[in-house]
């Protein structure tokens, strides 16, 4: 089994979860709080992950996180943690519980609305080491939040805003694609492009920090040459293995930064909560690729060069369509418009765009009339 301590501690293999009970008694969790979804629980692997922990009688369970967290879901989980005098949070599941957690870790000690604690409004200096402790289990591969600094809620001013901290990164990740082996294939191909567009985000990401940079490459290879048989052959434990590497890495690198991408699908994800992150990420993915490609950052460093290297295509040119083909094989949405996306929806996504934390780390600082055309290409 691999122990990896880089931004947390991570343990990663099939399995992982017996280390549970013992990552409890290390961070001095003696009455953990579970933040999970219902179809999580469900499914049966709340169950499987209680029967890792000594005293389950002393556990509690929150399961009703939305698949877009909210800032009155987290208000409801806080309640349940502070009345039962919790000591900690087990997150069990996709990224949305996994940053619900986050929220109610940073609400346990800190008083005022989220927005106080939100990265536009200068939240990130709020958070203290007074946050409480979080262990994220992964249930999907996509999000990589289980080794994140940010947490992304919808607020109670309708706004999706990120909370950045590296007092929220969980304390330790438990990586057990196991966990992943009856995700539905749409979902692993939805996640998984999400990971994958953390790689390639953080990548073009114009700030220096070349460990990242080789963490997100190889994150990228491993992504990109296991998502469609992990989505075809859901029991292809190899293909779990490198997605769930694929996910973790692709976060572990996105401390660099992301991009237009995101702060797109954060703004039209916040509009319509229904529309799904990953898949999400994937539309956007090409055309922001495009409107990248003639950044200074990107040229001097020969960064579509490489990206196609990795994922083996010949040509720097045929990276976006690489992409727009891999989203139609993994049987994704042609394009916003399958969605359910219309124009008139634009204003307020690139209004929302423009004030995310993720518009200023992008290679080429897009302008409104930018976003417009990132909208219609990814229609």
């Amino acid at each position: 089994m691999a122990l990896i301590n880089y931004i947390t501690q991570i343990q990663f293999d099939f399995g992982a979860i017996a280390c549970l009970q013992a990552e409890c008694e290390r961070l001095g969790i003696k009455r953990p709080m579970i933040v999970t979804d219902a179809g999580v629980r469900g499914a049966g692997l709340v169950d499987r992950v209680l029967g890792q922990l000594k005293n389950r009688a002393d556990v509690a369970v929150f399961d009703q996180t939305p698949s877009n967290p909210t800032e009155s879901a987290a208000r409801d989980a806080l309640k349940i943690y502070m009345d039962g005098k919790y000591d900690g949070l087990i997150a069990i599941g996709g990224g949305s519980s996994m940053d619900l957690a986050k929220a109610v870790a940073v609400m346990s000690a800190h008083s005022g609305p989220l927005k106080n604690f939100a990265a536009v409004e200068g939240g990130a200096a709020r958070i203290t080491a007074a946050t409480a402790p979080v262990i994220a289990i992964p249930t999907t591969a996509g999000t990589g939040s289980e080794v994140g600094r940010g947490a992304v809620l919808i607020l109670d001013d309708g706004r999706k805003l990120g909370i950045l901290s590296p007092h929220i990164v969980p304390k330790v990740a438990i990586c057990d694609p196991e966990l992943t082996l009856d995700l539905p294939a749409i979902l692993t191909a939805a996640t998984g492009m999400d990971a994958i567009t953390h790689c390639f985000e953080t990548f073009m990401a114009p700030s220096y920090n070349f460990p990242a940079e080789g963490i997100a490459l190889d994150g990228l290879w491993r992504g990109w040459r296991n998502i469609e048989q992990a989505t075809n052959n859901p029991h292809d434990r190899e293909a779990r293995f490198h997605m769930m590497s694929a996910s973790t890495q692709g976060a572990l690198a996105f401390q660099k930064g992301l991009g237009a991408v995101h702060s797109l699908s954060h703004s039209l994800g916040g509009l319509n909560p229904r529309l799904h992150h990953g898949t999400l990420n994937a539309m956007f993915l090409p055309a922001v690729i495009m409107f990248n490609a003639s950044a200074e950052s990107m040229q001097k460093a020969k960064k579509l060069e490489r990206l196609a290297q990795t994922i083996g295509v010949t040509h720097a040119n045929e990276v976006a369509p690489a992409v727009k083909a891999l989203n139609q094989r993994l049987g994704l949405p042609s394009g916003l418009a399958a969605m359910g996306v219309t124009e008139d929806m634009f204003q307020k996504v690139i209004e929302s765009a423009m004030v995310d934390h993720c518009h200023f780390t992008n290679p080429r600082t897009p302008t409104a009339e930018d976003y417009v055309n990132l909208l219609k290409q990814s229609m």
